[in-house]
């Protein structure tokens, strides 16, 4: 009778772990298709978040593996919620950066126009034989080259910018900035910062 007893327990506990095998699998299936869905943003934005989700997929997928199908249904609920709140802790990450990209943008976009012209013309008037005011330590050639490839740049940085790649733009207009700058000061030319967002509001 004992071993009849044993034996009809371990049938029971056998249907009931085959009977969860399904929603297991369902969850595990759930799990991996909103991460990969998600996965691009986040792992620009939220790389760590993703990290943890894709750990905690790991060892329910692991659990499966191991036939621990009521483990895998107990703990799925959770990394699913977690993987769904993937897309939006990634959406909210990215109008933050936008925000500041923008903001940086703005101020940039504010004053290298203006201050490639002022060196522009500077230079214009230095290159005149008749001028005698030079800056000892001016080279205008090598101003006049170093000028040509901000100009370049900033180019580039309005064709990113029009092309809807902000950080490239920001990133090479901070490259303009940092080539106008110590070419400003060496032919004495004070060029105005550009405005931060607290500034400018």
């Amino acid at each position: 009778m004992h071993r009849l007893l044993l034996i009809a327990l371990s049938a029971v506990a056998l249907c009931a772990c085959s009977g969860q095998k399904k929603p297991a699998e369902n969850l595990l299936l759930e799990t991996d298709a909103t991460i990969i869905a998600a996965s691009g943003e986040a792992a620009k934005y939220v790389p760590q978040q993703l990290a943890d989700v894709q750990r905690q997929y790991a060892d329910l997928k692991a659990s499966f593996e191991k036939q621990d199908y009521a483990g895998v249904v107990n703990a799925g609920p959770g990394v699913l919620g977690a993987a769904q709140t993937l897309a939006m802790a990634a959406a909210a990450k990215k109008d933050e950066v936008l925000k500041v990209l923008n903001d940086d943008w703005a101020g940039l976009a504010a004053v290298l126009p203006d201050e490639q012209n002022a060196i522009q013309n500077r230079l214009a008037q230095l290159s005149k034989k008749t001028n005698k005011k030079q800056p000892a330590d001016a080279d205008l050639d090598a101003a006049k080259a170093s000028l040509s490839d901000a100009m370049s740049l900033w180019s580039k940085a309005t064709a990113a910018f029009a092309a809807g790649n902000l950080d490239e733009a920001v990133a090479t207009a901070k490259a303009v900035k940092a080539k106008l700058d110590p070419l400003a000061a060496s032919l004495k030319i004070t060029l105005t910062a550009p405005a931060t967002p607290a500034a400018a509001a």
